[in-house]
């Protein structure tokens, strides 16, 4: 199967919250910093693209297709700026980082993050970039859910530009009991390795786990059927191994259990009395039809309440679709900035 994403690094700029941060669990963290990278000039209106649970902040690596001159995030009339998630192991503040207390690396013992405190972040983020004009904010799964939350969060960020659109991509409006579920496989298959002295094998399989959800029952079937392989085992278990043991060179165990919790977090309706307030926000909310984690009857309620438009992607590719049908999520995204 085609890989999702290209080379992952940790490569970009730094943002560094000035002064002590609080977080929704009640923690605190001092100057917590955020990875970015921009493209375009400055002084265009502004694309923010948020990326999903593994990604990372160099957009051109895993949705380069539509980056550049004359593409959907066209850097001709555009300021684009992806941010790095808060506790991610590629270049911001994460479990991989220094406490600051001990003069020790974090660990397991890094706080919890809630996808508001990552989004809180990224406010600051465009205020300290001098941002003006955010033409629109994007993204799909995890970044999905942050596209949902900036123009919540936004109005109560000093200098924070509030966006004149949004693109939620392949999400929905909370984290249901079905995909909290899946996340708490991978985190107990991460914490009871790591119990039995085999982290390592836990993010593994934590991997394996999500792989099957990312893609569909049909892709699977075309792709490997019950075809068996030198060894006996079946040809699908063979990618499994091989997925799981390939993640391990670029992901770290703690951070992918405080970011599943992070996006368990996600519900916009949380503590909003009355509900969340999108008016004057326009948008347009983008499914992929065989999306078996996030299914298309959540972004078409996400359509519904931000009273927007919907588009969906026939494909087979499943969840990843909104990573590989680059093409059709492309379009829909170009023509829609036409309308804003």
């Amino acid at each position: 199967m085609e890989d999702e994403y290209g080379e992952m690094s940790d490569s970009g700029e730094t943002f560094t919250y000035p002064g002590i941060y609080p977080l929704e669990s009640g923690a605190t963290l001092t100057s917590p910093k955020i990875r970015y990278n921009t493209y375009g000039d400055p002084s265009s209106p502004c694309l923010l693209i948020n990326h999903a649970l593994t990604g990372n902040s160099s957009l051109h690596t895993w949705w380069g297709s539509m980056l550049g001159p004359g593409l959907t995030f066209d850097t001709d009339k555009f300021f684009v700026v992806c941010s790095n998630v808060l506790g991610s192991c590629y270049g911001s503040t994460s479990s991989l980082s220094t406490d600051p207390e001990t003069g020790l690396a974090y660990g397991s013992s890094f706080p919890k993050i809630g996808v508001r405190d990552t989004v809180g972040l990224q406010a600051h983020l465009l205020a300290s970039l001098g941002v003006v004009d955010l033409k629109s904010v994007i993204g799909g799964s995890f970044g999905g859910m942050q596209t949902l939350e900036y123009p919540l969060m936004s109005p109560s960020v000093p200098g924070a530009p509030q966006a004149s659109s949004i693109v939620p991509i392949s999400c929905g409006l909370r984290h249901t009991a079905w995909q909290i579920a899946i996340s708490a496989l991978q985190r107990n298959a991460v914490e009871t390795c790591a119990g039995l002295g085999d982290e390592s094998k836990g993010l593994e399989i934590a991997r394996q786990i999500g792989m099957v959800t990312y893609r569909s029952r049909d892709a699977y079937d075309k792709k490997f059927g019950r075809e068996v392989v030198e060894g006996g085992d079946y040809d699908v278990e063979g990618y499994l191994r091989y997925q799981g043991k390939k993640f391990l060179d670029r992901f770290d165990a703690d951070t992918y259990v405080r970011l599943t919790e992070q996006m368990d977090s996600h519900d916009v309706f949380r503590g909003r009395e009355g509900g969340p307030d999108y008016r004057g926000i326009k948008s347009f909310t983008i499914g992929i039809s065989s999306d078996v984690l996030y299914p298309v009857s959540e972004q078409r309620e996400v359509a519904e309440l931000l009273n927007g438009s919907y588009g969906e992607v026939e494909s087979e590719a499943g969840h990843d679709g909104f990573l590989l049908e680059q093409a059709e999520v492309g379009r829909f995204i170009r023509e829609f900035l036409e309308t804003v």
